[in-house]
Protein backbone atom coordinates (compact mmCIF):
# COMPACT_ATOMS: atom_id res chain seq x y z
CA UNK A 1 0.00 0.00 0.00
CA UNK A 2 1.32 3.43 -0.98
CA UNK A 3 1.99 6.26 1.43
CA UNK A 4 2.01 10.03 1.31
CA UNK A 5 5.27 11.23 2.83
CA UNK A 6 7.23 14.45 3.21
CA UNK A 7 10.85 15.00 2.24
CA UNK A 8 13.02 16.04 5.16
CA UNK A 9 15.06 18.39 2.97
CA UNK A 10 12.19 20.38 1.41
CA UNK A 11 9.11 19.64 3.49
CA UNK A 12 7.20 18.89 0.28
CA UNK A 13 4.74 16.00 0.02
CA UNK A 14 5.32 13.07 -2.33
CA UNK A 15 3.71 9.74 -3.20
CA UNK A 16 5.61 6.58 -2.28
CA UNK A 17 4.34 3.35 -3.84
CA UNK A 18 5.37 0.14 -5.58
CA UNK A 19 4.38 -0.56 -9.19
CA UNK A 20 5.46 -3.54 -11.29
CA UNK A 21 7.94 -4.55 -8.59
CA UNK A 22 9.67 -1.16 -8.52
CA UNK A 23 9.52 1.41 -5.77
CA UNK A 24 8.33 4.74 -7.15
CA UNK A 25 8.16 8.25 -5.74
CA UNK A 26 6.28 11.15 -7.27
CA UNK A 27 7.05 14.56 -5.85
CA UNK A 28 4.44 17.30 -5.42
CA UNK A 29 4.84 21.04 -5.04
CA UNK A 30 2.68 21.03 -1.90
CA UNK A 31 3.91 21.82 1.60
CA UNK A 32 3.35 19.23 4.33
CA UNK A 33 0.21 20.62 5.96
CA UNK A 34 -2.94 18.85 7.19
CA UNK A 35 -4.97 20.51 4.43
CA UNK A 36 -2.60 19.37 1.69
CA UNK A 37 -2.47 15.83 3.11
CA UNK A 38 -6.28 15.70 2.92
CA UNK A 39 -5.99 16.90 -0.64
CA UNK A 40 -3.56 14.23 -1.86
CA UNK A 41 -4.93 11.40 0.28
CA UNK A 42 -7.70 10.48 -2.22
CA UNK A 43 -5.14 10.47 -5.06
CA UNK A 44 -3.04 7.92 -3.20
CA UNK A 45 -6.09 5.76 -2.53
CA UNK A 46 -7.04 5.86 -6.20
CA UNK A 47 -3.52 4.84 -7.26
CA UNK A 48 -3.59 1.92 -4.82
CA UNK A 49 -6.99 0.79 -6.05
CA UNK A 50 -6.01 0.94 -9.72
CA UNK A 51 -2.76 -0.95 -9.12
CA UNK A 52 -4.65 -3.64 -7.19
CA UNK A 53 -7.24 -3.90 -9.99
CA UNK A 54 -4.57 -4.09 -12.69
CA UNK A 55 -5.82 -0.99 -14.53
CA UNK A 56 -3.23 1.56 -13.37
CA UNK A 57 -1.97 3.90 -16.10
CA UNK A 58 1.19 5.61 -14.90
CA UNK A 59 1.13 8.58 -17.32
CA UNK A 60 -2.57 9.20 -16.83
CA UNK A 61 -2.04 9.63 -13.09
CA UNK A 62 1.34 11.37 -13.26
CA UNK A 63 1.48 13.09 -16.65
CA UNK A 64 4.64 15.07 -15.86
CA UNK A 65 6.63 12.15 -14.48
CA UNK A 66 10.06 11.59 -15.99
CA UNK A 67 9.85 7.85 -15.44
CA UNK A 68 6.42 7.11 -16.88
CA UNK A 69 8.16 6.03 -20.08
CA UNK A 70 9.83 3.18 -18.17
CA UNK A 71 6.43 1.59 -17.79
CA UNK A 72 5.28 2.45 -21.33
CA UNK A 73 8.16 1.55 -23.67
CA UNK A 74 6.49 3.07 -26.73
CA UNK A 75 5.58 6.38 -25.16
CA UNK A 76 7.59 9.59 -25.30
CA UNK A 77 8.64 11.31 -22.05
CA UNK A 78 6.94 14.60 -21.35
CA UNK A 79 8.73 17.67 -20.05
CA UNK A 80 8.01 18.58 -16.45
CA UNK A 81 5.10 20.98 -16.07
CA UNK A 82 6.01 24.51 -15.09
CA UNK A 83 2.47 25.20 -13.93
CA UNK A 84 2.63 26.84 -10.49
CA UNK A 85 -1.12 27.04 -9.99
CA UNK A 86 -3.04 25.24 -7.27
CA UNK A 87 -2.99 21.82 -8.92
CA UNK A 88 -0.59 19.09 -7.81
CA UNK A 89 2.72 19.39 -9.68
CA UNK A 90 4.78 16.18 -10.07
CA UNK A 91 8.56 15.79 -10.38
CA UNK A 92 10.96 12.85 -10.70
CA UNK A 93 10.72 9.69 -8.62
CA UNK A 94 11.58 5.98 -8.47
CA UNK A 95 15.22 5.40 -7.73
CA UNK A 96 16.01 3.28 -10.77
CA UNK A 97 19.31 5.10 -11.25
CA UNK A 98 20.78 4.22 -7.86
CA UNK A 99 23.63 1.66 -7.79
CA UNK A 100 23.11 -1.94 -6.85
CA UNK A 101 23.22 -2.83 -3.19
CA UNK A 102 26.41 -4.79 -3.78
CA UNK A 103 28.13 -1.79 -5.40
CA UNK A 104 27.02 0.68 -2.77
CA UNK A 105 27.89 -1.64 0.14
CA UNK A 106 31.50 -1.68 -1.08
CA UNK A 107 31.50 2.12 -1.14
CA UNK A 108 29.99 2.22 2.34
CA UNK A 109 32.61 -0.20 3.68
CA UNK A 110 35.51 1.71 2.13
CA UNK A 111 34.31 4.99 3.64
CA UNK A 112 33.65 3.63 7.12
CA UNK A 113 36.39 1.06 7.72
CA UNK A 114 38.74 3.76 8.95
CA UNK A 115 36.47 4.17 12.03
CA UNK A 116 36.51 0.50 13.04
CA UNK A 117 38.84 -1.91 14.79
CA UNK A 118 40.28 -4.72 12.69
CA UNK A 119 37.89 -7.28 14.15
CA UNK A 120 34.91 -5.00 13.52
CA UNK A 121 35.94 -4.56 9.89
CA UNK A 122 36.08 -8.31 9.47
CA UNK A 123 32.68 -8.82 11.08
CA UNK A 124 31.05 -6.17 8.90
CA UNK A 125 32.45 -7.70 5.72
CA UNK A 126 31.38 -11.19 6.80
CA UNK A 127 27.83 -9.99 7.50
CA UNK A 128 27.53 -8.38 4.08
CA UNK A 129 29.07 -11.33 2.23
CA UNK A 130 27.21 -14.07 4.11
CA UNK A 131 23.79 -12.50 4.75
CA UNK A 132 23.16 -9.32 2.78
CA UNK A 133 24.76 -9.75 -0.61
CA UNK A 134 23.00 -13.04 -1.48
CA UNK A 135 19.63 -11.37 -0.85
CA UNK A 136 20.11 -7.77 -2.00
CA UNK A 137 23.40 -7.70 -3.95
CA UNK A 138 21.91 -7.38 -7.45
CA UNK A 139 19.00 -5.11 -6.45
CA UNK A 140 19.08 -1.35 -6.94
CA UNK A 141 19.58 0.02 -3.46
CA UNK A 142 16.85 2.61 -4.03
CA UNK A 143 14.31 -0.06 -4.92
CA UNK A 144 14.55 -2.16 -1.77
CA UNK A 145 11.19 -2.04 -0.03
CA UNK A 146 10.19 -2.16 3.61
CA UNK A 147 8.31 -5.40 2.95
CA UNK A 148 11.49 -6.98 1.60
CA UNK A 149 13.45 -5.89 4.67
CA UNK A 150 10.87 -7.37 7.04
CA UNK A 151 10.74 -10.59 5.02
CA UNK A 152 14.54 -10.83 5.13
CA UNK A 153 14.57 -10.30 8.90
CA UNK A 154 12.00 -13.07 9.37
CA UNK A 155 14.03 -15.47 7.19
CA UNK A 156 17.26 -14.54 8.96
CA UNK A 157 15.78 -15.32 12.38
CA UNK A 158 15.00 -18.86 11.19
CA UNK A 159 18.50 -19.70 9.99
CA UNK A 160 20.53 -22.31 11.84
CA UNK A 161 22.79 -21.07 14.61
CA UNK A 162 26.28 -22.21 15.53
CA UNK A 163 25.06 -24.84 17.97
CA UNK A 164 23.00 -27.83 16.78
CA UNK A 165 19.26 -27.29 17.14
CA UNK A 166 19.54 -23.51 17.52
CA UNK A 167 18.74 -20.54 15.31
CA UNK A 168 20.54 -17.24 14.88
CA UNK A 169 20.15 -15.21 18.06
CA UNK A 170 18.06 -12.00 18.18
CA UNK A 171 21.28 -10.13 19.02
CA UNK A 172 22.90 -11.29 15.79
CA UNK A 173 19.75 -10.55 13.80
CA UNK A 174 19.80 -6.99 15.19
CA UNK A 175 23.47 -6.59 14.29
CA UNK A 176 22.90 -7.73 10.70
CA UNK A 177 19.80 -5.55 10.34
CA UNK A 178 21.75 -2.64 11.81
CA UNK A 179 24.41 -2.89 9.09
CA UNK A 180 21.71 -3.26 6.42
CA UNK A 181 19.83 -0.20 7.72
CA UNK A 182 23.01 1.90 7.87
CA UNK A 183 23.83 1.10 4.25
CA UNK A 184 20.32 1.88 3.00
CA UNK A 185 20.01 5.05 5.13
CA UNK A 186 23.26 6.37 3.68
CA UNK A 187 22.13 5.56 0.14
CA UNK A 188 18.79 7.29 0.82
CA UNK A 189 20.60 10.50 1.78
CA UNK A 190 22.77 10.43 -1.34
CA UNK A 191 20.19 9.39 -3.90
CA UNK A 192 17.28 11.29 -2.35
CA UNK A 193 14.77 8.61 -1.50
CA UNK A 194 13.02 7.75 1.72
CA UNK A 195 14.77 4.92 3.50
CA UNK A 196 12.53 1.85 3.87
CA UNK A 197 14.54 0.95 6.98
CA UNK A 198 12.97 3.74 9.01
CA UNK A 199 10.92 2.61 11.99
CA UNK A 200 11.93 -1.05 11.68
CA UNK A 201 12.23 -2.02 15.32
CA UNK A 202 14.94 -4.16 16.83
CA UNK A 203 14.08 -7.64 18.06
CA UNK A 204 13.87 -8.06 21.80
CA UNK A 205 17.05 -9.67 23.09
CA UNK A 206 16.50 -12.06 26.01
CA UNK A 207 18.52 -11.19 29.05
CA UNK A 208 21.46 -13.55 29.42
CA UNK A 209 21.86 -15.36 32.70
CA UNK A 210 25.49 -14.98 33.72
CA UNK A 211 27.19 -17.83 35.59
CA UNK A 212 29.94 -16.43 37.82
CA UNK A 213 31.88 -18.63 40.19
CA UNK A 214 31.72 -18.06 43.93
CA UNK A 215 34.90 -17.33 45.84
CA UNK A 216 35.39 -20.93 46.95
CA UNK A 217 35.07 -22.20 43.37
CA UNK A 218 37.46 -19.55 42.06
CA UNK A 219 40.08 -20.50 44.66
CA UNK A 220 39.67 -24.19 43.83
CA UNK A 221 40.32 -23.46 40.17
CA UNK A 222 43.40 -21.36 40.99
CA UNK A 223 44.85 -23.93 43.39
CA UNK A 224 44.16 -26.92 41.10
CA UNK A 225 45.35 -25.34 37.84
CA UNK A 226 48.62 -26.25 36.19
CA UNK A 227 51.50 -24.32 37.70
CA UNK A 228 52.13 -22.44 34.44
CA UNK A 229 48.53 -21.16 34.43
CA UNK A 230 48.05 -20.39 38.12
CA UNK A 231 49.12 -16.74 37.85
CA UNK A 232 46.96 -16.38 34.76
CA UNK A 233 43.86 -17.46 36.69
CA UNK A 234 44.64 -15.13 39.61
CA UNK A 235 44.87 -12.24 37.16
CA UNK A 236 41.63 -13.11 35.41
CA UNK A 237 39.55 -13.81 38.51
CA UNK A 238 40.72 -10.70 40.39
CA UNK A 239 40.98 -8.05 37.64
CA UNK A 240 37.90 -8.69 35.47
CA UNK A 241 39.96 -8.47 32.28
CA UNK A 242 38.48 -9.83 29.06
CA UNK A 243 40.15 -12.77 27.30
CA UNK A 244 41.59 -10.60 24.53
CA UNK A 245 42.85 -8.04 27.04
CA UNK A 246 44.74 -10.49 29.23
CA UNK A 247 46.09 -12.46 26.26
CA UNK A 248 47.33 -9.27 24.64
CA UNK A 249 48.84 -7.85 27.84
CA UNK A 250 52.48 -6.83 27.42
CA UNK A 251 55.06 -6.25 30.12
CA UNK A 252 55.46 -2.58 29.20
CA UNK A 253 51.80 -2.11 30.24
CA UNK A 254 52.36 -3.58 33.71
CA UNK A 255 53.34 -0.78 36.08
CA UNK A 256 54.65 -2.42 39.24
CA UNK A 257 55.62 0.94 40.78
CA UNK A 258 52.07 2.30 40.65
CA UNK A 259 50.56 -1.19 40.94
CA UNK A 260 48.50 -0.75 37.81
CA UNK A 261 47.70 -2.78 34.70
CA UNK A 262 47.29 -0.51 31.69
CA UNK A 263 44.72 -1.96 29.28
CA UNK A 264 45.72 -0.62 25.88
CA UNK A 265 45.53 -3.53 23.44
CA UNK A 266 43.83 -6.86 22.85
CA UNK A 267 44.82 -10.07 21.10
CA UNK A 268 41.97 -11.68 19.14
CA UNK A 269 41.77 -14.03 16.17
CA UNK A 270 45.55 -14.32 16.09
CA UNK A 271 46.26 -10.59 15.79
CA UNK A 272 46.97 -7.62 18.03
CA UNK A 273 44.29 -4.93 17.99
CA UNK A 274 43.00 -1.93 19.89
CA UNK A 275 40.62 -2.13 22.83
CA UNK A 276 36.93 -2.95 22.35
CA UNK A 277 35.83 0.65 23.04
CA UNK A 278 37.41 3.88 24.21
CA UNK A 279 36.06 3.12 27.69
CA UNK A 280 37.84 -0.23 27.65
CA UNK A 281 41.18 1.61 27.62
CA UNK A 282 41.73 1.91 31.36
CA UNK A 283 44.03 1.43 34.33
CA UNK A 284 43.28 -1.52 36.62
CA UNK A 285 44.43 -1.38 40.22
CA UNK A 286 46.37 -4.49 41.26
CA UNK A 287 45.32 -6.19 44.46
CA UNK A 288 48.05 -7.77 46.56
CA UNK A 289 47.23 -11.18 45.07
CA UNK A 290 47.48 -9.90 41.50
CA UNK A 291 50.68 -7.97 42.22
CA UNK A 292 52.36 -11.07 43.65
CA UNK A 293 51.08 -13.24 40.79
CA UNK A 294 52.44 -10.92 38.12
CA UNK A 295 55.78 -10.60 39.90
CA UNK A 296 56.06 -14.38 39.91
CA UNK A 297 54.91 -14.53 36.28
CA UNK A 298 57.69 -12.15 35.28
CA UNK A 299 60.20 -14.68 36.55
CA UNK A 300 58.59 -17.30 34.29
CA UNK A 301 57.99 -15.43 31.03
CA UNK A 302 59.73 -12.07 31.34
CA UNK A 303 62.70 -13.39 29.36
CA UNK A 304 60.58 -14.98 26.60
CA UNK A 305 59.27 -11.81 25.02
CA UNK A 306 56.89 -8.89 25.41
CA UNK A 307 53.74 -10.82 26.38
CA UNK A 308 52.92 -11.47 30.04
CA UNK A 309 51.11 -14.76 29.44
CA UNK A 310 52.67 -16.61 26.57
CA UNK A 311 53.62 -19.99 25.20
CA UNK A 312 57.21 -21.25 25.27
CA UNK A 313 57.94 -19.48 21.99
CA UNK A 314 56.86 -16.14 23.45
CA UNK A 315 53.57 -15.89 21.54
CA UNK A 316 50.27 -14.98 23.24
CA UNK A 317 47.88 -17.66 24.51
CA UNK A 318 45.49 -18.89 21.84
CA UNK A 319 41.93 -18.76 23.23
CA UNK A 320 40.61 -21.84 21.41
CA UNK A 321 43.62 -23.90 22.47
CA UNK A 322 43.27 -22.68 26.06
CA UNK A 323 39.59 -23.63 26.21
CA UNK A 324 40.05 -27.14 24.79
CA UNK A 325 43.30 -28.11 26.52
CA UNK A 326 43.21 -26.23 29.84
CA UNK A 327 39.86 -24.65 30.71
CA UNK A 328 37.31 -27.37 29.94
CA UNK A 329 39.44 -30.24 31.33
CA UNK A 330 39.98 -28.27 34.55
CA UNK A 331 36.26 -27.62 35.05
CA UNK A 332 35.49 -31.28 34.33
CA UNK A 333 38.10 -32.38 36.86
CA UNK A 334 36.55 -30.16 39.53
CA UNK A 335 33.01 -31.29 38.61
CA UNK A 336 32.06 -27.69 37.75
CA UNK A 337 29.63 -26.86 34.97
CA UNK A 338 31.34 -25.87 31.76
CA UNK A 339 31.04 -22.20 30.88
CA UNK A 340 32.91 -19.58 28.88
CA UNK A 341 36.17 -18.16 30.30
CA UNK A 342 34.38 -14.79 30.17
CA UNK A 343 32.62 -15.88 33.36
CA UNK A 344 35.88 -15.11 35.20
CA UNK A 345 35.21 -11.44 34.42
CA UNK A 346 31.69 -11.78 35.81
CA UNK A 347 33.17 -13.44 38.89
CA UNK A 348 35.45 -10.48 39.57
CA UNK A 349 32.51 -8.08 39.35
CA UNK A 350 30.27 -10.06 41.70
CA UNK A 351 33.05 -10.57 44.25
CA UNK A 352 33.87 -6.86 44.25
CA UNK A 353 30.22 -5.97 44.75
CA UNK A 354 29.83 -8.55 47.49
CA UNK A 355 32.85 -7.19 49.35
CA UNK A 356 31.33 -3.70 49.40
CA UNK A 357 33.66 -1.96 46.93
CA UNK A 358 32.47 1.36 45.51
CA UNK A 359 30.34 0.66 42.39
CA UNK A 360 31.94 3.54 40.48
CA UNK A 361 35.40 2.09 41.15
CA UNK A 362 34.20 -1.35 40.01
CA UNK A 363 32.77 0.14 36.79
CA UNK A 364 36.13 1.81 36.07
CA UNK A 365 37.99 -1.45 36.69
CA UNK A 366 35.72 -3.24 34.20
CA UNK A 367 35.88 -0.47 31.60
CA UNK A 368 32.23 0.58 31.90
CA UNK A 369 31.47 4.27 31.37
CA UNK A 370 28.66 4.22 33.96
CA UNK A 371 27.39 1.99 36.76
CA UNK A 372 24.16 1.24 34.88
CA UNK A 373 25.38 -2.01 33.33
CA UNK A 374 26.99 -2.99 36.61
CA UNK A 375 23.71 -2.97 38.52
CA UNK A 376 21.65 -4.33 35.64
CA UNK A 377 23.90 -7.37 35.10
CA UNK A 378 25.33 -8.16 38.53
CA UNK A 379 23.25 -6.71 41.35
CA UNK A 380 21.01 -9.75 41.78
CA UNK A 381 24.02 -11.78 42.90
CA UNK A 382 24.95 -9.42 45.71
CA UNK A 383 22.27 -10.45 48.29
CA UNK A 384 23.12 -14.12 47.90
CA UNK A 385 26.81 -13.45 48.40
CA UNK A 386 26.59 -11.01 51.30
CA UNK A 387 23.67 -12.68 53.11
CA UNK A 388 22.10 -9.24 53.58
CA UNK A 389 18.79 -9.73 51.77
CA UNK A 390 17.32 -6.51 53.15
CA UNK A 391 18.55 -7.17 56.68
CA UNK A 392 20.59 -3.96 56.76
CA UNK A 393 17.43 -1.85 56.51
CA UNK A 394 15.67 -4.08 59.04
CA UNK A 395 18.57 -3.71 61.49
CA UNK A 396 18.47 0.06 61.08
CA UNK A 397 14.80 0.13 62.05
CA UNK A 398 15.47 -2.10 65.09
CA UNK A 399 18.36 0.07 66.24
CA UNK A 400 16.24 3.20 65.86
CA UNK A 401 13.40 1.59 67.86
CA UNK A 402 15.80 0.62 70.66
CA UNK A 403 17.26 4.12 70.74
CA UNK A 404 13.78 5.66 71.04
CA UNK A 405 12.90 3.34 73.93
CA UNK A 406 16.12 4.25 75.77
CA UNK A 407 15.50 7.96 75.24
CA UNK A 408 12.01 7.69 76.77
CA UNK A 409 13.54 6.10 79.87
Amino acid sequence: MGKVRARKETGKLYFDFVYMGKRCREQTALEDTPANRRRVGPVMKRVDAEIAAGVFNYRANFPNSKIAAKFEPDSVPVEKSKDSSGKIEMTESCQGNSPTFGEFSETWLAENEVRWRRTTRGLRRDMIRSHLFPRFGEMRVGQVTRAELLEFRADLAKRRGKQPGTTISPKTVNEVMGVLSNIIDEAADRYEFVSPAQRIKRLKVPRKDIQPFNLDQALRIINTARADYRHYFVTRFFTGMRSGEVHGLKWNFVDFDRRQILVRETFTHGEQDGTKTDGSMREITMSEQVFDALKAQHDLTGHLGEYVFSSRNGMPIDLANFVSRVWNPLLDHLALKRRRPYQMRHTAATLWLASGENPEWIARQLGHSTTEMLFRVYSRYVPNLTRRDGSAFENMLKENAVRNVEERK
